[in-house]
């Protein structure tokens, strides 16, 4: 759901230096200590200082994201993560980008629903000019005309391959029937319609609402010493604004299943998209739901819609599902994709077996198997220095606590038969709502809708 931009990355030094990283063992990075770091200008980080290889890895995040987009110029937060590494002060397109990839430093920006992300990586040597440019880009983005004519052209671009890729149709059709009017039903790279009337003014009033201190979130992993970063952080982030400017998003509950649409596509392969409200993580059920999720569609190869769907009716090659939770809602999402014949016995298959797990919850065995595959499953997660601080930002957009990755084990293992079946039965009792985009055969009882044209 959360669309993200990766920028140019200079790769080759990063390369070997990676593959480094890599081979450093993940409980050694999982289990290091966690520092709460506040630089003395108040910049605060979270903050895991590792030697094992001369790299600093650097994930950050402001509130807002694409919920923020004005509601007429959806894919705005898009175009402004797109643009704010092309060029900052006195340096243009070209001149940034040779100034990165002569130091091997990677600087991107993403805009998710929630949150306008950022990611830095350097080898150490190379910090000072790196936290350098990173600070220029966020304090002065060039938004030269020629470069935001440029991304506009590659958006667009993207915006039409999509009108005729059938997951790109489902999982906006999905997102209509789920949310209404809400901004999270809007698509995060925009539409053809809305991507032409972006303006420069447009751009620039989104980057001086969202880039503020207050909902500024950093994690840290990687070799610098806390007080050096401290002086890093506070030239980076210490002059930017002291208060964003948000729009307030309110909560959802996604629409009550269950509900089927069709829109008919000429297409080889037929998709289906299928899901039903979630929870959102600070519920107090997450884990059980977490867990459950794993066992129905979450774990590969060792889950329930993989057994019915692929092993022993051969309907489709892969079959997944997943929980996703933004701040302000939580779904439940799931997709496959099938022959145009055969997409009525996969929807039918799906159903019947996510209305099984509601009806009857998970049994001891699998509960237990799943809770040893999520518990061994965090340590490779966390593996490397860009992980640990992917992860570690999250959990602060999480508001998890700052030791949760010591908790999180216990908090796993604390998830009882009850409490997964009732987690269960909360998903999906109600059953799901499901898109199929393909050809017309298996349309019959689905409220049949056209694939939406260029707009």
């Amino acid at each position: 759901m959360n669309m993200i931009r990766i920028t140019r990355r200079a790769a080759l030094a990063f390369t070997a230096a990676f593959a480094l990283a890599s081979l450093t063992s993940a409980p050694s990075r999982a289990a290091a200590k966690i520092q709460h770091l506040v630089s003395p200008g108040g910049i605060e980080a979270w903050f895991v200082q590792d030697a094992t290889v001369p790299l600093i890895a650097m994930e950050y995040a402001f509130g807002g994201g694409a919920a923020q987009d004005p509601a007429d110029k959806s894919g705005t937060a898009n175009m402004v993560a797109s643009l704010m590494d092309e060029g900052a002060a006195e340096l243009d397109s070209k001149t940034f980008h040779e100034r990165l990839e002569r130091r091997a430093i990677e600087l991107s920006y993403s805009a998710q629903r929630d949150t306008f992300r950022g990611s830095l990586r350097m080898l150490t040597e190379n910090r000072d000019e790196a936290f350098d440019l990173l600070r220029l880009s966020l304090s002065e983005p060039r938004f030269d005309a020629v470069d935001i004519e440029r991304i506009r052209a590659q958006i667009l671009s993207g915006l039409r391959r999509e009108t005729s890729n059938p997951g790109s149709i489902a999982s906006r059709k999905f997102l209509e029937l789920a949310f209404g009017d809400h901004p999270y039903s809007r698509s995060s790279n925009g539409t053809l319609t809305s991507v032409p009337a972006i303006t420069v003014d447009d751009i620039k009033a989104y980057k001086g609402r969202i880039v503020a201190k207050d909902t500024l979130k950093i994690a840290v992993v990687g070799d610098v010493d806390a007080a050096t970063l401290g002086r890093l952080l506070d030239q980076t982030f210490g002059g930017l604004p002291a208060k964003a400017s948000l729009v307030p998003v309110p909560d959802i509950v996604a629409t009550k299943p269950p509900q089927k649409s069709f829109v008919t596509l000429d297409v080889p392969q037929t998709v289906v998209t299928f899901g039903s409200p979630g929870v959102k993580r600070d519920d107090p059920n997450f884990m059980a739901a977490y867990i459950v999720n794993h066992i129905l569609g979450g774990g590969g190869l060792t889950s329930r819609l993989y057994r019915e769907v692929r092993e022993k009716r051969g309907l489709a090659y892969s079959v997944s599902g997943s929980l996703l939770w933004m701040q302000h809602s939580g779904i439940y999402l799931g997709n496959t994709a099938t022959r145009a014949d055969r997409a009525t016995d996969t929807v039918d298959t799906v159903t019947a077996e996510v209305k099984r797990m509601a009806d009857e919850g998970p049994t001891q065995t699998e509960l237990d198997e799943a809770k040893s595959y999520l518990k061994g499953s965090q340590m490779l997660a966390l593996d490397t220095s860009s992980k640990l601080a992917s992860g570690l930002l999250q959990y602060q957009l999480d508001k998890l606590p700052i030791d949760y990755i010591e908790k999180r084990n216990a908090v796993v293992d604390a998830v009882t038969l009850d409490q997964a079946k009732a987690a269960a039965k909360k998903l999906w009792a109600d059953g799901l709502v499901t898109v199929v985009v393909g050809r017309a055969p298996q349309a019959a009882a689905m409220p049949i809708v056209t694939a939406p044209k260029a707009n």
